[in-house]
């Protein structure tokens, strides 16, 4: 992904977005444009017009980070867009291969058996690992079952993005759909600023840049997310309406995974869900065991 153009229409994507009368300024006559124009926030970032310009224009080497940060007070960032013009601007000055974690490369990747271990031990809500792809890399057993959608069809690539976009089944497992949709492309955007040289990530962008004018659409936005804590509904091919919590966590000893955990409200219909979901996994798994006739088993 060029660095330039990224810098360029995420800058000017963000400053679209900031009116006048937000920023604290008159809004003023013949004004053609929603947002700030260019001046404004040099004005509110103590800069000339000129060197804003440049900045916009995607030259981001060198500059310091009380630049950075005057900028993204002009802009009014939340704490994932500061971090995703952070990265930008290390991509530019070609410091990010020594700030980037290492990061696996997910066809050489499997989990440790301890850390299958670990996902094994939750049996209450579906838990899993992916990486900024949204590639699930690995999963317990209510996960397994929770994303049967997911797994059905091998067209997916076990990629909740690619499943989010371009599977029919995501419009009725998602009952918000654009809210689930503005979240994967958020989060693909954010580990594009991340990981910009990821060519696995380049092909799936391109992937459902041309199958999916939704995708489309909301990667031009360029919006960037810190997916750590929420609460989503999803309605299960067999269980039905589900109302799950979740909690991200970044996976210390795998850069770039992130561990996440669903759970339900004590004692709520999802709850039951939950439990129900788990008994349905377990006759599913035992429904797909090779099946032994009499004479086959031990005596």
């Amino acid at each position: 992904m060029d660095n330039h153009e990224e810098v360029r229409e995420f800058l000017t994507s963000r400053r679209a977005k900031i009116t006048p009368e937000r920023a604290g300024l008159p809004s003023g006559p013949r004004r053609r444009v929603p947002g700030l124009r260019r001046s404004e926030v040099a004005a509110l970032a103590d800069m000339s017009v000129e060197y804003y310009a440049k900045l916009e224009r995607g030259n981001l080497a060198g500059v310091s980070p009380t630049v950075l940060e005057a900028v993204a007070r002009a802009l009014q960032l939340d704490d994932a867009e500061r971090a995703h013009l952070l990265h930008l601007a290390q991509t530019a000055d070609g410091s990010d291969a020594l700030t980037r974690p290492r990061r696996r490369n997910p066809r050489q990747w499997t989990p440790h058996r301890s850390l299958q271990w670990t996902l094994d031990a939750i049996t209450a809500g579906p838990a899993f690992v992916r990486n900024g792809r949204m590639d699930l890399l690995a999963a317990n057993q209510l996960a397994r079952a929770f994303y049967s959608d997911v797994y059905a069809s091998p067209t997916n690539q076990a990629n909740l993005a690619r499943f989010n976009f371009l599977d029919p089944a995501s419009r009725r497992f998602y009952p918000d759909w654009d809210q689930a949709a503005d979240i994967a492309v958020a989060i693909l955007r954010t580990e594009a600023g991340r990981n910009p040289h990821d060519k696995d990530l380049h092909d799936l962008v391109g992937e459902l840049c041309t199958r999916s004018d939704e995708f489309r659409t909301r990667w031009g936005a360029h919006d960037v997310r810190h997916h750590g804590t929420g609460t989503k509904r999803f309605h299960h091919q067999a269980i039905g309406e589900l109302t799950l919590a979740y909690e991200g966590l970044d996976m210390a000893a795998e850069p770039g995974l992130t561990l996440t955990i669903y759970t339900a409200e004590p004692a709520s219909p999802s709850e039951e869900g939950l439990r129900l979901l788990a008994s349905w996994a377990a006759t599913q798994e035992t429904a797909s065991l090779p099946q032994t006739s009499p004479a086959d088993r031990p005596k």
